[in-house]
């Protein structure tokens, strides 16, 4: 619809291009019809004068043809640069529009690229298949009628494989556009998924998602290699189409030569014919149709980009941070781990059950398995024996999306590259409203840092960041997740002693499950219970029972309040 606008608009313009390409497909009547006057009238007929002649005017005629080329490339100029201009103008009033929505995307790198790289590319594809498709459509038009002025009958040897084979190029060109769209769409679905798997590793294992990770990297691995199957099959039908338009007309001529030279046919016009196609109409079938087929695509899907509205987001369904069903029941039975086959355990046969609600501190010497065990109770490790199990279900390997069940904050928190939003959301797989993004932002204490860096939609660049405003922001991201089961390994270590208790009661008021690795004294007494692990034993309590119980936890206690932290 939106060509057929822009090309009634331009009359004028494509009656002066068809002008100059008609002058221009003398070249193609006159380079056959000489070379068969020459043959007929001249040579063999004993006159090599006339034969020369007639050579000349078909010389002449190229030159001739030739000359038109400066005013049809003006003419072209004329077509193609309103159309660039024209998406110019959408693609401004496009962005200017979105970025009045969402001021922080006016500098979105996209739009750039749509200004300058993309629209460049539409002007490219567009003029170069204006200049195909008039060359071949009066390059045939010379032919055939150069051939209808030799001989009538030439026609009905060469028009009906010509006709059937353009037919059949014409059919494979929607399933080749709708081919050639499905393989660009996954490949930048795998390149999305690859780049999303190489910088969040890390919180991919400890989600426990690499399994349902590596069966979707597969899944657009194997949706790419059918998308360019499919559209190697069509690029096959296309060379059929080629050899049924523009070699089987040769072939057929051949084999009715004795046919035609019986009807009156002479050699010149036989020669004339074969110049026609083989000169003429193969070389421009086989233009079109790679032109059509490769660049013709490729403009449908810039112009899609390029003339599509501003993108309306759809509002996320309304959630309450943190609700996602009934808190887990945190089991684990006889664990014991050891980082290789000759190390010493750093935990043996452990038993530990967190009930549903909880809110646990683990407390211990450094280095002793306090972030072995949140390892593995997310799954990211697996125990050499025994067995954790989250909501009466074995941690791995786990069914559905693992972050809809548990979330695990490490000491180096992850942000990356993007909006604020987008690093909030990372772990809600249906999204959130922005009343649930700036609830959970205020809670763990990030709305002053939002702010600053310019609100949700502000760009993030994580190496500007420090590493207490990284962790900020992986803890918002965790208590937004809809992850009834939070681990938080030292994920406030980097945090003052208020921005630390802020956000820890923050995740103790959120509904469910909550372990804490301690970094602070001031953690283990606000918990509901203290694991003490010790290398040896472990011992789990309230603070008071354990001041009783655990000399090492009265060494700790005495520690943390020698260096008043």
């Amino acid at each position: 619809m939106l060509a057929r606008r822009f090309l009634a608009r331009r009359r004028w313009v494509l009656v002066r291009l068809a002008g100059w390409s008609l002058l221009e497909s003398t070249q193609t009547f006159l380079g056959g019809y000489g070379v068969a006057m020459a043959l007929d009238h001249g040579f063999l007929a004993g006159h090599a004068g006339i034969g020369v002649a007639w050579l000349a005017v078909a010389a002449v005629a190229i030159v001739f043809g030739g000359s038109a080329t400066g005013g049809l490339f003006r003419a072209l100029a004329d077509l193609v640069e309103p159309l660039r201009d024209g998406l110019v103008r959408r693609v401004t009033v496009g962005a200017l529009t979105e970025a009045i929505d969402a001021p922080a995307r006016a500098a979105d790198s996209a739009v750039v690229s749509r200004l300058t790289n993309q629209s460049e590319i539409a002007r490219d594809s567009f003029a170069g298949l204006v200049l195909v498709a008039r060359s071949f459509v009066f390059t045939a038009l010379g032919a055939l009628v150069g051939m209808a002025a030799l001989a009538p009958e030439l026609l009905v040897v060469v028009v009906p494989p010509l006709v059937l084979g353009l037919a059949l190029f014409l059919a494979t060109l929607a399933p080749m556009a709708a081919r050639q769209r499905a393989f660009l769409d996954a490949d930048e679905a795998l390149s999305t998924q690859l780049g999303m798997v190489a910088t969040g590793l890390r919180d991919i294992l400890a989600g426990g998602a690499r399994d349902s990770v590596a069966a979707r990297t597969h899944e657009l691995i194997d949706a790419e290699a059918r998308a360019a199957r499919s559209l190697a099959r069509w690029a096959g039908a296309r060379a059929i189409a080629l050899g049924v338009a523009g070699q089987l007309p040769v072939l057929l001529l051949l084999v009715t030569a004795p046919w035609l030279l019986d009807r009156g046919l002479t050699a010149g016009a036989l020669l004339g014919a074969l110049t026609y196609l083989t000169q003429a109409l193969l070389p421009a079938l086989h233009t079109l149709m790679h032109a059509l087929g490769a660049a013709g695509t490729r403009l449908l899907v810039v112009l899609d980009r390029l003339t599509a509205g501003p993108t309306v987001v759809a509002p996320a369904p309304r959630r309450v941070p943190g609700a996602a069903g009934e808190p887990p029941r945190v089991r684990v039975h006889r664990v014991t781990f050891a980082y290789g086959p000759n190390a010493a355990p750093v935990l043996r046969d452990l038993d530990l059950t967190v009930e549903p609600g909880e809110h646990l501190v683990v407390v211990g010497p450094s280095g002793i398995g306090k972030s072995t065990l949140a390892a593995i109770v997310a799954g990211v490790l697996a125990p050499d024996r025994g067995e954790v199990h989250v909501a009466g279900r074995p941690v791995r390997p786990i069914g559905g999306d693992p972050s809809r069940l548990r979330v695990l904050i490490p000491q180096q928190a992850y942000v990356f590259t993007g909006s604020v939003r987008e690093n909030l959301l990372y772990l809600c797989p249906d999204g959130a409203s922005a009343s649930a993004l700036t609830a959970s932002a205020d809670a763990v204490g990030l709305l002053p840092l939002i702010e600053r860096l310019g609100g949700l939609d502000a760009a993030v660049e994580p190496a500007s960041l420090s590493q207490g405003e990284r962790q900020l922001i992986a803890l918002g991201r965790a208590h937004l997740s809809p992850a009834p089961l939070v681990l938080l390994d030292e994920a406030t270590c980097h945090l003052d002693p208020v921005a630390e208790r802020r956000a820890e009661r923050a995740f103790a008021e959120r509904p469910g499950t909550l372990i804490v690795v301690a970094h602070r004294i001031s953690s283990a007494r606000r918990a509901d219970r203290v694991l003490v692990l010790d290398g040896v034993h472990a011992v789990c309590g309230t603070h008071r029972e354990l001041l009783d119980r655990s000399s090492l936890y009265r060494d700790l206690v005495g520690d943390w309040h020698a260096e008043r932290i």
